[in-house]
């Protein structure tokens, strides 16, 4: 008998959860949580409040939340760099920020060819340390996420930083609404999620999958469809299943794409990562909460591995 918050739709799932845990609700006073990046080093958890223009931080040593920092410029995803370093997306900063050790904010993006981005909204970092980020316009689009303002760019793209110039350059023009991001293991594939139906009825929900390739993406098959609502936010584990969020929890993926299971969650989830000392432990932020649920499985080492 498994617990109530597990929905097992393939056998194989079986091997990735655990009968005797709970969904464990860690904090509930958002509007519409995000961005969740896990700093093992400090045994916390940094996530945003992009409403209440605010990022959080989630002690794990004894449970507390407390204001990191206020304003956000309503961040939304962030996370770390190679040298251990916060990397954030900010709507209503419209830019890709890196937040220094001392403290100091660096903007590392916030145009493309001479024009204002619209609103960077997820991130992560290659092998090679460039930072590759999408630029859908949520934060552009009313007052609630960031500052309603018109588009400057042609449309909603990837976009990657590199790591010695600073340059910013266009990877993928082809989404409705860009969103999470995640490579594989040996930093060869970029899962995409699409969004774009967010902004019509019958646009996109998936997740994309694109190699790299001479310095750029080829591919961008569809990966797998969202069953419930759209995906969100996506992380890895070590066997390369993808954790995707999802309007009625997170869906668990194996690697060709095939829906193994859910964990239930009661409120829409928007995006989670693996924490704890044993990167088992997913954190997952969704709608007013924090939550999290003990699985019986580890996330990709975090920032990559050398």
């Amino acid at each position: 008998m498994y617990a109530s918050h597990i929905q097992i739709l393939d056998p194989r799932f079986q091997a990735l959860v655990l009968s005797n845990t709970h969904l464990e609700t860690l904090w509930q006073e958002g509007r519409w949580t995000e961005g969740p990046v896990y700093f093992g080093d400090g045994r916390f958890l940094l996530f945003s409040d992009i409403p209440n223009n605010q990022m959080l931080r989630y002690d794990e040593t004894d449970g507390s939340v407390s204001l990191f920092r206020q304003p956000s410029h309503h961040a939304n995803g962030s996370t770390r760099d190679r040298e251990g370093r916060l990397v954030t997306c900010e709507h209503s900063g419209r830019r890709v920020t890196r937040t220094e050790f001392d403290g100091a904010i660096t903007i590392l993006a916030d145009a493309f060819e001479g024009k204002r981005l619209n609103s960077p909204n997820d991130v992560v970092v290659d092998r090679e340390g460039a930072i590759w980020f999408t630029d859908p316009s949520y934060g552009i689009d009313s007052d609630y996420e960031g500052d309603q303002a018109p588009w400057e760019q042609s449309g909603c793209h990837v976009y990657r930083i590199d790591p010695l110039s600073g340059a910013v350059a266009k990877m993928a023009d082809d989404f409705e609404q860009p969103n999470g991001l995640a490579f594989s293991a040996d930093g060869s594939t970029l899962l995409i999620v699409d969004s774009g139906g967010s902004h019509r009825p019958d646009g996109p929900g998936h997740i994309r999958r694109f190699k790299l390739r001479d310095g750029g993406l080829s591919g961008g098959a569809v990966f797998a469809d969202c069953t419930a609502g759209r995906f969100d936010g996506l992380r890895l584990d070590e066997a390369g299943n993808v954790w995707a969020a999802a309007e009625d929890g997170v869906h668990c993926l194996a690697p060709d794409g095939q829906l193994l299971g859910k964990i239930l969650v009661p409120e829409c989830c928007s995006n989670l990562c693996f924490g704890g000392p044993k990167r088992n432990r997913l954190y997952i932020c969704a709608t007013r909460g924090l939550y999290a649920a003990y699985v019986n499985a580890r996330g990709l080492p975090y920032p990559f591995a050398s």
